[in-house]
């Protein structure tokens, strides 16, 4: 029962990590590389508002993911949009984005700002408090990230399929050629996918964070985490990307539970050399086969 309960919590993480970088891929097919410096960004951010600034927590996260959706834009705008259609420059220029947020909040840890980095540094649980289900013990923060986790994901899937932008985007997504012929601006509906990408990636950290603490290394680790469940599941693939999730969720849980915590990486990296050598494309992607392309 431990295994059942925290596996759909280790799931769930893994899909609010990877939702961000799943939606800008699947409508824009823009492999943003900056993600997971936006997850730390939004932590350090509210760690901020809320201690140096003395913010009601509500509004510290408020704040927090505006300007997590206010960067995407500007990512978009002044950087990714130069180089649409070019994935390798992309890539690049995300990943650079990446390392000026972190490594700028590292060196500004080093200089002395109070707060920006460090390893004792975390942002406070919504509720500290433990439940007792079927005899497993669970703290009131994994279980706001599988109720919240499960409303942010309900709320792509209504915004998707019945908003007048959320159906621009879905139209994008399935034949950018068709939707620009249809009046649809293909980096309008980008830039709101970055946007939107980008306060996914808040929303996870300020679900996740409040287990541990801030740093600047969880930068990488989230980015890895999200290309892992995107890779597994097939790139652009909705259904791929939860199926991925509850897959990784689940491997990870056994593997520390058998052989400990160590073993995460290697389970996570295992995990994909082994789908994509069954299913280059991966779980649920569209992507063409081996014996298709030659």
């Amino acid at each position: 029962m431990e295994i059942i309960i925290y596996g759909a919590v280790n799931s769930m993480v893994f899909m609010l990590v990877a939702s961000g970088f799943a939606l800008v891929y699947g409508v824009s097919r823009i492999p943003n590389f900056a993600h997971g410096a936006i997850y730390v960004l939004v932590g350090f951010l509210a760690w901020s508002f809320l201690n140096d600034l003395k913010l009601p927590y509500a509004l510290a996260i408020l704040l927090s993911l505006l300007v997590s959706a206010l960067l995407g834009v500007l990512i978009y705008r002044f950087v990714l949009m130069r180089l649409r259609g070019m994935p390798t420059s992309e890539i690049i220029a995300s990943f650079a984005v990446s390392l000026v947020i972190l490594e700028g909040l590292r060196l500004q840890g080093i200089a002395g700002f109070k707060g920006f980095i460090g390893p004792f540094y975390s942002l406070p649980p919504f509720l500290d408090a433990k439940v007792k289900i079927a005899g497993v013990f669970l703290d009131w923060q994994r279980l706001f990230i599988l109720g919240l986790g499960s409303l942010v994901l309900l709320a792509i899937y209504l915004f998707t399929h019945y908003s007048k932008a959320g159906l621009k985007l879905r139209a994008i997504a399935q034949d950018e050629q068709a939707a620009m012929m249809l009046g649809i601006n293909s980096d309008r509906a980008a830039m709101m996918s970055l946007a939107l990408g980008s306060a996914l990636a808040g929303t996870a950290a300020i679900l996740i964070l409040p287990l541990g603490n801030l740093a600047v290394e969880q930068g990488y680790h989230v980015l890895i985490r999200a290309l892992a469940v995107c890779i597994v599941g097939g790139l652009g693939s909705w259904a791929g990307t939860i199926i991925a999730s509850l897959v990784l969720g689940y491997s990870v849980i056994l593997s520390t539970k058998l052989f400990g915590g160590v073993w995460e990486s290697v389970v996570l990296v295992g995990t994909i050399i082994v789908i994509l050598l069954l299913k280059p494309s991966g779980l649920m992607g569209k992507q063409k086969e081996l014996e298709e392309r030659v």
